[in-house]
């Protein structure tokens, strides 16, 4: 088998090896969704394979055209995102070892590319190596099923070990919004129940143990769900009354229950009430609060919560120095946030620019990547990566 980059620079060979920047003070007229950070697999769909400091076009993707974008992968393989347009298609682009742009080959590609046969698409999500879409209340997923977590009642044993177009998950319908793990599938109902399937290792499907399952489970013990949230192993819920549950690893303190025990099944986030948007990334979580304030939890070796400190936390800390929240999301060690007057910050590693400041280094404060004005309102990273986007 080729390696991934004699893979990746075959499948790049008419693409330029170079990307227009977008500087900080770039005209807010601009229309295109932009990316930054690492992108030596094409993750940041500019065309090229050059790390990027500053954000840069995404190729023919503009803002008025998503709805949701999302990020897969980790720090340095098979990193990659899909992109859901207003007009219910699917784009993807990056790194596809494991099928996971869903175009029918294991060839990655540094531009978006419509993912064939996906039209009146809802919701999408990206994993570590594996993706997620709602059509007309049915899960459809591809990529990696090495762990079941594509929910066609296969693994990787059998045919289905690598999907390299969407599927079915089976038994489920009714389904208004999904999340990819880094191994493992959720999704929520209309009902507000929640769903589960894949691995199950650190009790992360929330069914009472630690078993694999390559059929959606339903989560023990949650009701009146209104919005999910997926890290690398570990899951976030809303409640309806602005209450939060969670369950899976907790090694950093990601349940947020003033505890670092795994839990198999949903337990309270403590002292966070009046949540208006939850946001469970690969070790940390972040929770908007009604008010346009935030609270952060869970691991912060790089002091990517905000709290100036690189203290890990195990119940929500108040970030005091961010207010107007419109949209936050960190990686593998760092966060970004998008602001009410348009604009975008981050903050924590900066190893491979994924700041967004033109700089390489870490900061404990928040930093400008894009002014205010810039029509910003949304921002995705890889769940477990070091790429950046701004929408």
């Amino acid at each position: 088998m080729p390696t991934l980059r004699t893979t990746l620079t075959a499948a790049f060979t008419l693409a330029a090896l170079t990307a227009p920047c977008l500087p900080a003070h770039a005209a807010p007229s601009d229309p295109w969704v932009r990316g930054w950070g690492n992108n030596n697999l094409g993750q940041l769909g500019n065309g090229s394979l050059v790390l990027q400091p500053t954000p840069a076009d995404v190729q023919g993707l503009a803002r008025e055209d998503v709805k949701e974008l999302s990020g897969g992968g980790d720090i340095d393989k098979n990193t990659f995102a899909v992109a859901l347009l207003k007009d219910g298609t699917v784009r993807s682009w990056g790194a596809n070892l494991t099928g996971q742009l869903g175009n029918g080959t294991l060839t990655g590609q540094a531009f978006p590319a419509t993912v064939a046969g996906l039209s009146g698409v809802s919701e999408v999500s990206a994993g570590a190596n594996h993706a997620l879409a709602v059509r007309s209340g049915r899960v459809l997923a591809w990529g990696s099923n090495a762990k079941g977590q594509l929910g066609n009642g296969l693994t990787a044993a059998d045919p289905g070990g690598v999907q390299k177009t969407p599927v079915e998950v089976q038994s489920l319908n009714k389904v208004k919004d999904v999340g990819a793990g880094c191994d493992f599938s959720v999704a929520l109902r209309q009902d507000g129940t929640v769903w589960s399937w894949g691995e199950g290792a650190n009790g992360r499907l929330g069914t009472g143990d630690n078993t694999v399952r390559n059929t959606p489970q339903k989560v023990k013990d949650v009701a009146d769900i209104v919005a999910i949230s997926v890290g690398c192993a570990h899951v976030l819920a809303l409640t309806a009354d602005g209450t939060v549950k969670s369950w899976g690893k907790n090694t950093e303190g990601e349940l947020g229950n003033d505890s670092v025990a795994d839990s198999n099944v949903a337990v309270d986030v403590a002292h966070l009430e009046g949540v208006a948007q939850i946001s469970a990334d690969q070790y940390s979580n972040f929770a908007v609060l009604d008010d346009g304030s935030v609270s952060a939890w869970g691991w912060n070796g790089y002091g990517q919560l905000g709290d100036n400190t690189k203290t890990n936390r195990t119940t929500p800390v108040p970030v005091d120095v961010l207010r107007g929240v419109t949209d936050i999301v960190g990686g593998q060690d760092y966060t970004v946030a998008a602001l009410d007057d348009g604009s975008v910050v981050s903050w924590g590693n900066n190893a491979t620019g994924q700041l967004g400041d033109g700089t390489f280094t870490s900061a404990a404060a928040p930093v400008t990547v894009l002014p205010a004005g810039s029509g910003i309102a949304h921002v995705a990273t890889a769940k477990a990566g070091r790429s950046s986007f701004a929408y």
